[in-house]
């Protein structure tokens, strides 16, 4: 057929269309001439801004839908027209302030006290025996506290007290200025390349590029390798609507990663054995995944993602793969070489191209020490900030902070080469044989069980007969700090030096505890049981996290 052919069979179909057309307007136009033309102006604007809020309504229902499925979408839904309800959003804030209040109930009365303004004279060398004063009021963590302190002893000897002395040596110093202070950039580069040949840079496989820096923490090092991600995606494969997928149980760093850069955050569950389904990760890949995440282990758990897996999944689609050894950086190397089942989890495994390791817990180095690696330099650029236009004159930055504490790089640097291979083997196998006995005995209470199959020092445990959350509760009065955890409900400690020679107290106290709460289910209801059981049951996360936000603003 040709193009004349065609225009002529088609002519009368269009002529009809016309006149149908036609004669919709001139009706349209009769029935809106019985109105004012401000009426017909004003009706038209309220019509496109409602179909606009519909739209968006339907989007954002799509889209919660796609990442949390149908149930957590029609709970949120519902909530949200709850709130629509005249008075109901005013009880909701009133039951909130409730919870608040009780949250800050022990900080009121102490906040008072504080100070608000400089004293007219200064204190000089006695501010110092008010800092004792005030030390001396914290509370005894010494082997009863779940992480937090991971050296061993007493903070006035042994490697306490060599850290502390590398740190004041050095307490006046800024990595900012190399050529004022050359030897921390040493320290910092020599922490970069020891702790990177723990995870493979050494080997073959890994590229022989892995590079790093040092970080002020675990946050710090995971918000850098997702920034960098980021942005070399974007340069590679024009991403510009970055996502990101992430375990159900990965680090809350992730989270603030998300909110700071922009980015999409999408949740994969895991399965029964507490490890993420690496099949629901595939599914959630799409043209805007800039990176996976993996544990080795996960905060909550302590069990290990299967990092081999992930990998592959990572360099088949061609995008990054971020494993987070925060709490195992310096645990699973020593704890392999040492005979421990320690799955693949280092640079040696395809597909990872960035990591985070953490000096300050099982490495023994000073608080607000961190360690963050990339397989090559390519991908670590994009990490940099370099500043050609500022009148201060020419500026390049290797992290989130400019100035930074030469004297936390010193004694990360102290503290490695102190214990060297020999002590952290020493280390790590008192830490895993005091886990794994802790891990049985808490087996062995009655009412208790273990979640999942710990790959490490971090043992989570909840109950099917009792609320747990009470437990921590008893716990707590007896001078312990466990973690509290949800989604299920249940706590953990996080094994440290600080316990080798306590785990027998803490399975007495611990099986008393749980006999206390069994010999008194309804007591403890002026504890945290009762917020955090509320928290883990709630429907509407939005309203927990409002309820957190108002918590912070106020102690902070």
């Amino acid at each position: 057929m040709t193009r004349e052919e065609f225009e002529e069979m088609m002519t009368p179909t269009f002529l009809i269309f016309g006149e149908k057309l036609e004669e919709a307007r001139r009706i349209a136009n009769d029935s809106l001439s019985r109105f004012e033309p401000v009426y017909v102006v004003i009706a038209s604007i309220s019509c496109w801004i409602m179909l606009s809020l519909a739209w968006r309504l339907v989007c954002s229902f799509y889209d919660l839908l796609a990442e949390q499925g149908l149930k957590t979408a029609l709970v949120k839904l519902t909530l949200t027209c709850i709130k629509l309800i005249p008075g109901a959003n005013d009880y909701i804030k009133k039951e909130q302030n409730k919870v608040i209040d009780k949250l800050q109930a022990s900080m009121k009365t102490e906040r008072e006290c504080w100070r608000s303004e400089l004293p007219s004279a200064g204190l000089g060398t006695q501010v110092i025996e008010q800092l004792k004063a005030e030390k001396s009021r914290d509370k005894k963590w010494q082997g009863k506290c779940s992480g937090a302190v991971y050296i061993g002893g007493s903070e006035t000897e042994g490697h306490f007290s060599l850290v502390n002395e590398a740190y004041c040596l050095f307490a006046h110093t800024n990595p900012l200025h190399p050529d004022v202070f050359p030897s921390v950039s040493r320290f910092e580069a020599e922490v970069v390349a020891m702790t990177s040949a723990l995870f493979g840079s050494k080997h073959s496989a890994s590229g022989g590029q892995v590079c790093g820096n040092m970080t002020s923490g675990g946050t710090e090092s995971i918000l850098m390798a997702v920034k960098s991600s980021r942005d070399y995606m974007q340069a590679r494969r024009g991403v510009t609507q970055p996502e990101i997928i992430i375990p159900v149980s990965a680090h809350s760093a992730y989270d603030k990663a998300a909110q700071y850069f922009k980015i999409k955050l999408r949740r994969a569950p895991v399965k029964e054995d507490l490890r993420v389904d690496v099949q629901a990760v595939k599914k959630l890949i799409n043209k805007n995944t800039i990176i996976i995440v993996g544990s080795a282990p996960g905060f909550p758990h302590g069990v290990i993602d299967p990092i081999e897996e992930l990998g592959a999944l990572a360099l088949g689609r061609g995008i990054c793969f971020h494993v987070d050894l925060c709490l195992g950086g310096f645990v699973l190397p020593f704890a392999k070489k040492l005979g421990y089942p320690i799955p693949a989890f280092d640079f040696t495994v395809p597909g990872v191209t960035s990591m985070s390791v953490d000096v300050h817990k099982y490495g023994l180095g000073p608080k607000g020490t961190s360690v963050v690696l990339y397989r090559d330099h390519e991908i670590r650029k994009h990490q940099f900030v370099a500043v050609t236009d500022w009148s201060g004159g020419l500026y390049i930055s290797p992290s989130m902070a400019g100035s930074r504490s030469g004297a936390l790089i010193a004694g990360a640097w102290a503290s490695m080469m102190a214990l060297g291979e020999k002590g952290y083997l020493d280390s790590v196998r008192k830490v895993m044989d005091t886990s794994q006995r802790i891990q049985k005995g808490i087996s062995l209470i009655p009412g208790l069980y273990v979640l999942g199959k710990p790959d490490m020092t971090v043992v989570a445990f909840g109950s099917n007969d009792l609320d747990i959350y009470k437990v921590n509760d008893v716990m707590a009065s007896r001078g312990w700090s466990l973690n509290a955890l949800h989604r299920p409900a249940s706590i953990h400690i996080c094994v440290t030096l600080q316990h080798v020679d306590v785990e027998d107290m803490f399975l007495k106290d611990l099986e008393e505890s749980v006999n206390i709460v069994k010999e008194n289910p309804g007591k403890f209801e002026d504890g945290m049981a009762p917020i955090y059981g509320a928290a883990a049951k709630m429907p509407d996360r939005g309203t927990v996290g409002d309820i957190l936000v108002a918590y912070m603003d106020t102690t902070c």
